[in-house]
Parts: structure tokens; C-alpha cells; sequence
């Protein structure tokens, strides 16, 4: 017995003076709360402003939740890589950030995003420094200390001059679509690497959809005109123009900037337009050996909405009636409700889909033999 109790003792030792050996893991630091650094920085320019975009950082470089967000950095430079933010165009609080949140809250782990936004200006003196240069834009978030994961991606927006929007917009309605007029601008002096365009915007009222409806050169040459085809009768539409000015530059590439926009003029296009007068409408009578008929043709009708033809036929003394009872797809029609003995005139119409039609073709006649 006192033997069996001795070795009870020796096991609860030899447990205690494991116990006691094992590793104790050291307490983890605590997070620096350092921001990670902003990978979706987007940047464009309108006229003089230029709009910087991009999603807040949620996680700190440990990926834990930021508890404490510091100051965000704007970081410009011309025709370089941003490389570091010490001479920052401006230092901003999130109290001074234009904030949206793209996406709620889900848990603890996954806090609220937002995104943030801030502008700048292309100064005069800037356009006139380098014409056909780049702006390189970065951002930099900080934690609370001060300390930071590094610059952001970087964007490029150009430095060119742009141009002041053309005056005296005007919009006419007629078949061949909407004619647009307006007083041209002053040509600019030449610029090598630059090159200056109208573009013309068709917005459609009910939906705000923008479309480019097409571009005319500024060149000191050309009148203020353009006609747009590509409109939908019936829909009501706001036009206006804006210059672009493209910049191209070696090594930085290509780009593209617009001016400020002219006023809107509204357009309603209604189509009371008919199709032009079908041609070449010949008659040749069949009948020889089997029921008698007149076959017409003529030439097809070239308008986009054309929606078929209708055959008129009179007889000496009396007015045209229609003898086809559906349009007729095709630029061809066989009357076979003639009579001997009988001299018939005949003309053709063409309808678009609105239900417009054309004047009647130049007559052709045909005689049945009696």
C-alpha cells in the first residue's frame, strides 16, 4: 500500500516539473496601426480641375482593423515618378475628405468601405511651363504617429491648355438628321504635339445617357457644323460641345483632355420626313396562253427606315387607287386583276416605318389586248 502511494506521488511530481518546463509563448507587440498603402488611385481632369478617387484603407500592414487613421497626403509631380510625399500639396483629415461608402459594414473583420476624393487646379503657368507635360499623382495614408507603407499607385494627368467652349449653339430638325451650328473659337497657335477637336455630346433626356455624336477639327478653317444621324425619332435629346485637346508626348504617351461645355440645346426629332419618290417603274402585260396579268417593277428605295412600297393604278379619266392590300416588301408587284381591252397607269409610293409616304413615281402605262 505505502508502496502504491509512493508512485502516485512520483507521477503527480514528474507532471508538475513538466508543467513547469513548458514554453511560455511572448506576448504579441501591439499593431503599429500603420495603414496599408492605397492601390486604386484613379485621377481625371475636366477644363482646369482635376479629381483624385480612391478606396480608404480598412486593414493596417499587420491586417488588422485601422483603429486611428491619420492625415492622407496628396502627392504631385511633374513628369516624374511620385517616389516620396515630403513636399505634399495638401494634408487631409478624414473630416476634410469627401467621403461615400461603396460598402456597408459586415462584421468586426470586414468594417465599412468608403471611398475619398479630393481636387486640384492646372494653374495657367503650369499649361504654359511645359504644354505637353504630365502631372504624376500619388496618395499617402499615415497612421497617427506619422508613419506611413509608402505612396500609392500613381496616375498621369496631362498639363495642356484647354480651350474655352464655342457660343451660339443651335439645333435644326430636317430629313437628313439634326444640323448642329455654332461660332467657331480662335484657332490657337500651333503646338507641336498637341491637336485640338469639337466634340459634340447627344444626351438623351430620359435616361442622362451621354453619347459622342462625332467631332469636327479646330483648325481656324472649318465652319461651326455638324450633322448627327444617329439619333432615334421621337426621343428628346440635349446637345453640347466641348473642346478636347489631345496631347501627345514622348516618352509619357498619349492623352486626352476636355475643355469646359457649351449650354445644352434640347431637340425633339419628329419624323414627318417621307422617303424620296421610287424610280424606273416599268410595265410589261403577260398573258398569252394563260390568265393575263401586268408584272411591275421598279427601283429599290435606298432610305434606311424604308418600310415597303404601294402600287396605284387608274384607267383615263378616273384617279389612282391602291390595288395592294399589305405594303410590299420587295420592288416588284404582278397585277393580275386587269381586264381586256383596257389601257392602265400606274404609280408607286415608298413608306418608312412611321407611316410617312413618298409622292407618287413618274406613271408608266400598259394596254391588255382586247
Amino acid at each position: 500500500m505505502i508502496a502504491r502511494e509512493n508512485r502516485l506521488w512520483l507521477i503527480v511530481l514528474a507532471t508538475a516539473l513538466l508543467t513547469g518546463c513548458a514554453s511560455v509563448r511572448a506576448p504579441a507587440p501591439p499593431s503599429l496601426d500603420i495603414p496599408q498603402p492605397v492601390r486604386d488611385l484613379r485621377a481625371a481632369r475636366k477644363a482646369d480641375k482635376v479629381t483624385l478617387a480612391w478606396t480608404l484603407p480598412v486593414h493596417t500592414t499587420d491586417n488588422t482593423n485601422i483603429r486611428h487613421m491619420g492625415v492622407t497626403k496628396i502627392c504631385r509631380q511633374q513628369d516624374e515618378p511620385v517616389t516620396t510625399c515630403k513636399n505634399a500639396l495638401r494634408e487631409l483629415t478624414l473630416a476634410q475628405m469627401n467621403l461615400v461608402t461603396i460598402e456597408p459594414a459586415r462584421d468586426e473583420k470586414h468594417p465599412a468601405e468608403r471611398q475619398a476624393s479630393a481636387g486640384d487646379t492646372i494653374t495657367a503657368s503650369d499649361s504654359e511651363k511645359d504644354p505637353t507635360g504630365f502631372f504624376t499623382y500619388a496618395v499617402e495614408t499615415l497612421s497617427r504617429r506619422g508613419r506611413t507603407a509608402g505612396v500609392s499607385n500613381q496616375v498621369r494627368i496631362p498639363v495642356a491648355p484647354t480651350l474655352p467652349a464655342p457660343s451660339d449653339l443651335k439645333a435644326e430638325v430636317g430629313a437628313q438628321g439634326v444640323t448642329l451650328t455654332w461660332t467657331p473659337i480662335q484657332a490657337p497657335a500651333t503646338v507641336p504635339g498637341i491637336t485640338h477637336a469639337y466634340r459634340i455630346y447627344r444626351r438623351d433626356a430620359a435616361s442622362k445617357a451621354d453619347a459622342v455624336a462625332g467631332e469636327v477639327p479646330v483648325d481656324g478653317t472649318t465652319a461651326g457644323r455638324f450633322v448627327d444621324g444617329g439619333f432615334q425619332w421621337g426621343v428628346t435629346y440635349l446637345y453640347r460641345i466641348t473642346v478636347v485637346t489631345r496631347v501627345t508626348s514622348q516618352p509619357l504617351g498619349s492623352a486626352q483632355v476636355e475643355g469646359v461645355d457649351s449650354p445644352s440645346v434640347e431637340v425633339k426629332p419628329a419624323d414627318v420626313y417621307p422617303p424620296a419618290a421610287p424610280t424606273g417603274l416599268q410595265a410589261v402585260y403577260s398573258g398569252a396562253g394563260q390568265q393575263p396579268f401586268i408584272d411591275l417593277t421598279w427601283s429599290a428605295n435606298t432610305d434606311a427606315d424604308l418600310a415597303g412600297y404601294n402600287v396605284y393604278r387608274h384607267e383615263e379619266g378616273t384617279p389612282p387607287v391602291k390595288v395592294n392590300s399589305a405594303l410590299l416588301k420587295s420592288p416588284a408587284y404582278r397585277d393580275a386583276d386587269v381586264a381586256a381591252g383596257k389601257h392602265y397607269f400606274y404609280s408607286v409610293t415608298a413608306v418608312d416605318v412611321r407611316g410617312n409616304e413618298s409622292p407618287r413615281s413618274q406613271e408608266t402605262s400598259e394596254s391588255t389586248p382586247p
